[in-house]
């Protein structure tokens, strides 16, 4: 039996990883182990219920306050452990957080062989996003397979000078994950009702804009001005805003003393991943630093306002379902103020596409690894 340690700590990295995990599974050729750091410990375990998994690992690295260099550090010495203790095959971890890179970096050491889901994708800055380009180009430069969402990425990895591993496009196993909750969805699968139907003040006939926002180059000035446009977009009689407000506190802290009193803005706990498919789904635009939004909002069709300078995903900009608005305010305002008022223009970038795969990425991913393993 082939041996695979799956590892992660956030919940975007528990979306994309898990259907790789039940994929590996069906295959009844390889043990496999699923480690996770805790990144996110508040949301982990929620997406765990919906795949109805559980880890095997915990390593809780995480502490009040902690910086990059010490969470860093944490977790290559404490994965180091594990590979020592259970000599896998080989490692997986995904995209770009510093689970990933610390993981990858242990196995390294290791002599581990290591797979990259979600590899290839570029922005071309170091410094957009921070630090996750730098995370993922690393990562590239030293996994044994790279399984590429698309054939952009892919060729991104073809012109790396210092690529080592083999290239396979698969598509996007977020897409997998997110097809087999809004299924479950639509079939009344799923139980609980969305949170926006409990929530106080919330209109059935006003169009609902769903925002999110985490990314690290957004502190300070950058929260500040989508702040601004958020408000001023939440002005509007014909909207209501619900966000969704990550735990740190450079977004917490602005977010609630910007619009924590505006009537119009339903600030809100971070959601459980199947509420969240509910939100986008009844949505009419998403607003969102996001990576895996930018993914998610085209295959339902809905259109996705990307404030952030720079995109890893020109896939999806390319069908017209995404925009790059940054964070100033008057450029949020605007481009949703256009699709809020002209029918013709949403209806052409509201139409589902799928850039990112048909589903079936985890399966690919699955029969690559075993496949090659096993000759």
């Amino acid at each position: 039996m082939l041996r695979i340690l799956v590892v992660f700590g956030t919940r975007p990295e528990a979306i994309k990883m898990l259907p790789v995990v039940k994929a590996l599974r069906e295959r009844n050729t390889c043990s496999v182990g699923v480690v996770v750091t805790g990144q996110h410990r508040e949301m982990l375990n929620q997406v765990f219920d919906v795949f109805g998994e559980k880890p095997d690992i915990d390593l809780n690295v995480m502490k009040p306050n902690q910086r990059l260099p010490e969470l860093t550090g944490a977790i290559i010495s404490q994965m180091s452990a594990v590979l020592e203790a259970d000599r896998p095959d080989l490692v997986l971890v995904h995209g770009d957080t510093t689970t990933a890179l610390a993981t990858a970096m242990a196995a390294l050491y290791s002599k581990v062989r290591i797979g990259h889901v979600e590899a290839g994708l570029r922005s071309f800055d170091l410094s957009q996003p921070w630090p996750e380009e730098f995370n993922r180009v690393t990562i590239d430069a030293i996994a044994d397979y790279l399984f590429a969402p698309t054939t952009v990425a892919a060729d991104n990895l073809g012109r790396e000078y210092s690529r080592r591993g083999q290239i396979y496009v698969t598509g996007n196993t977020g897409i997998d994950a997110l097809l087999h909750v809004s299924n479950r969805i639509d079939a009344e699968e799923m139980g609980a009702s969305s949170p926006i139907e409990a929530l106080d003040g919330i209109d059935p006939d006003r169009s609902l804009i769903l925002v999110t926002g985490h990314r690290r180059e957004n502190f300070g000035a950058g929260f500040e001005g989508i702040c601004q446009g958020i408000s001023r977009l939440a002005g509007r009689n014909d909207v209501q805003v619900v966000y969704p407000v990550h735990l740190n506190p450079n977004v917490r802290d602005v977010v609630q003393t910007r619009l924590g009193s505006h009537p119009n803005v339903h600030l809100v706990p971070p959601v459980p991943y199947v509420d969240m498919v509910r939100l986008m789904k009844k949505s009419k635009i998403i607003l969102t630093d996001s990576g895996g939004i930018q993914e998610e909002g085209p295959a339902l069709g809905r259109p996705v306002l990307v404030m952030r300078e720079t995109t890893e995903r020109p896939e999806a900009l390319a069908t017209g379902a995404v925009s790059l608005v940054g964070t100033d305010p008057d450029e949020i305002y605007n481009v949703a103020s256009s699709l809020l008022d002209d029918e013709e223009y949403y209806q052409h970038r509201a139409k589902a596409v799928f850039p990112y795969g048909d589903g079936t990425a985890s399966i690919k991913i699955a029969g690559i690894i075993t496949e090659s393993l096993s000759a």
